[in-house]
């Protein structure tokens, strides 16, 4: 009996599956995974993850089932399951796919918990929403808790904001990825070779993440600290706010809440 089986390696759960093989949480040998499409498992072949050839494999190998598939595609993949997970526990990343969703098309004794990661993990450095309604045992809670805490960060949410949260957190990457892209751009305009002015874009974001996730302090209290009176970093955040840099991701949030 494998401790954690996944149906589904995509992106966002390939992040998650060797993530968790490069902490040292689970080693590969304890994780089996399924995927329709075979090369979607490649992935896992350093990490030496056991190959499965169908979703009930994956279900009656596995102490616990990670449900990675895309939420369009759910009910498709689950229902036909319903009876092999009677007595089971899930962890699901597909959005959408909430507590009471679940309760919907699981059989009553199937134990189940929503969970909203970021792509991140694959480096140990993810954002793991966890929503706070879930009808796991408390060893399974206390698992899953430990499971994403060994690729990140984690926060147990309410589910009336596991969307907003979700949307920050979730889509959040792809806007700094943006915003690492432009500010690249904008030093290799000015002559810097592009790599060069990746990495200085790259770890500029990082640290300044890690400064205020560490001192505490209001990001506004941070930014005060860079900007001398007439100098370039407020020059610079003039012409932010001209062209409407908050704004902007005040929107990317809305619409990503709002389908």
């Amino acid at each position: 009996m494998f401790k954690l089986g996944f149906i589904g390696m995509g992106n966002m759960a390939g992040a998650i599956a060797c993530g968790i093989a490069q902490s040292g949480f689970l080693s590969g040998d304890e994780m089996i995974a399924y995927d329709i499409v075979p090369s979607q498992l490649n992935k896992l072949d350093k990490f030496h993850f056991h190959k499965a050839q169908s979703e009930i494999e994956i279900v009656k190998q596995s102490e616990i089932v990670f449900i990675g598939v895309k939420p369009q595609v759910i009910e498709k993949v689950v229902v036909p399951l319903k009876d092999a997970l009677k007595d089971k526990a899930i962890i699901s990343i597909a959005l959408g796919y909430d507590f009471q969703k679940y309760e919907s098309i699981l059989d009553t004794s199937t134990r189940h918990i929503f969970v909203m990661p970021n792509t991140p993990a694959l480096v140990l450095n993810g954002m793991s929403l966890i929503e706070a309604r879930h009808s796991l045992t408390e060893n399974e809670f206390q698992f899953t808790k430990d499971l994403f805490t060994s690729i990140g960060s984690i926060e147990i949410v309410p589910s009336h904001l596991m969307n907003a949260a979700g949307t920050l957190s979730g889509c959040g990457p792809a806007f700094v990825y943006m915003m690492i892209e432009a500010l690249a751009d904008g030093a290799v305009k000015e002559g810097v070779p592009r790599d060069m002015a990746y990495k200085l874009a790259s770890q500029t974001v990082a640290g300044a993440g890690i400064m205020q996730l560490e001192t505490g302090l209001h990001p506004g209290a941070l930014k005060d600290q860079v900007c001398s009176p007439g100098g370039s970093t407020i020059r610079g955040v003039k012409a932010l706010e001209d062209a409407g840099v908050r704004a902007a991701f005040m929107n990317a949030i809305e619409k990503g809440c709002h389908k």
